[in-house]
């Protein structure tokens, strides 16, 4: 599904007269289709980096993404055109980032239905009422669906965010700390529809500091350590059940 090699960013500080600063350096890793890569390492040595490049919010300093795409085939995100790559993102990859970024005004509610709309081809109807069982499941009370989550809690904003980018069923999903403002309830919701996804083959890649919640869900890790990564598998228990489900079924 992807395939990342000796991935490095750097940034040039031209107010410190062309300082370099170094993101990452000599990142690789594969995920296969339907696998859970967790990215793990002390703050400060790019693990959100990795997933920026991957995104294309940051262009790569050197080395290759290969990511398998259904409308082009095999392509390399880091040197693919602007254009190609929001074509990219828009039919087949979602992203989770630290913060809600969304346009002011518009309800939580339209917040979540809006992906599904615009790329999943359904009714009105439809997208509302998975919008609705999304937000119900993370805890959104129903009497904050018309209001705008600028106005809500750190906590109700990530479960919005959250419920936005997994509505549409991405077949890449990136998790930048997703759960790191959430109580444990909401936290237990969320781990139970991402691997809800992954069972219905969305590929993820993730940062979670929470050891525990990192093992839970993901498959194998790369740990990032002064800014190199070492790649350890690790098949969890329930992805092991899930896999050989899909191997007893091949047909679904």
């Amino acid at each position: 599904m992807i395939i990342v090699e000796n991935l490095s960013k750097s940034f040039t500080l031209h107010t410190l007269g062309g300082k370099q600063i170094r993101a990452c350096r000599d990142i690789s890793f594969r995920v296969p289709p339907g696998g859970f890569l967790g990215l793990s390492g002390p703050s400060g040595v790019g693990k959100s980096t990795v997933l920026k490049c991957i995104y294309r919010t940051y262009l790569a300093s050197s080395g290759t993404i290969r990511f398998n795409s259904t409308a082009c085939g095999w392509v390399d995100l880091a040197a693919l055109p602007d254009r190609a790559v929001i074509d990219i993102r828009d039919r087949e990859m979602g992203y989770v980032s630290q913060f809600l970024k969304v346009i002011p005004r518009v309800s939580a509610l339209e917040v979540v239905m809006e992906p599904i709309l615009s790329r999943n081809s359904v009714s009105r109807d439809t997208a509302r009422q998975r919008a609705v069982d999304l937000l119900e499941r993370l805890r959104i009370s129903s009497h904050l669906f018309d209001a705008y989550p600028a106005t809500f809690s750190g906590g109700e904003q990530q479960r919005v965010n959250i419920a936005r980018a997994v509505s549409w069923k991405p077949r890449l999903l990136l998790l930048d700390e997703p759960t790191a403002s959430l109580d444990q309830n909401s936290i237990g919701v969320v781990l139970e529809i991402l691997r809800e996804l992954r069972d219905e083959g969305t590929t993820m890649i993730g940062i979670f500091h929470d050891t525990t919640l990192l093992t839970s869900v993901a498959d194998s890790v790369c740990h990032i350590d002064n800014f190199d990564a070492l790649v350890k598998s690790r098949i969890s228990d329930d992805f092991v059940k899930s896999s050989q489900a899909r191997r007893a079924n091949p047909e679904e």
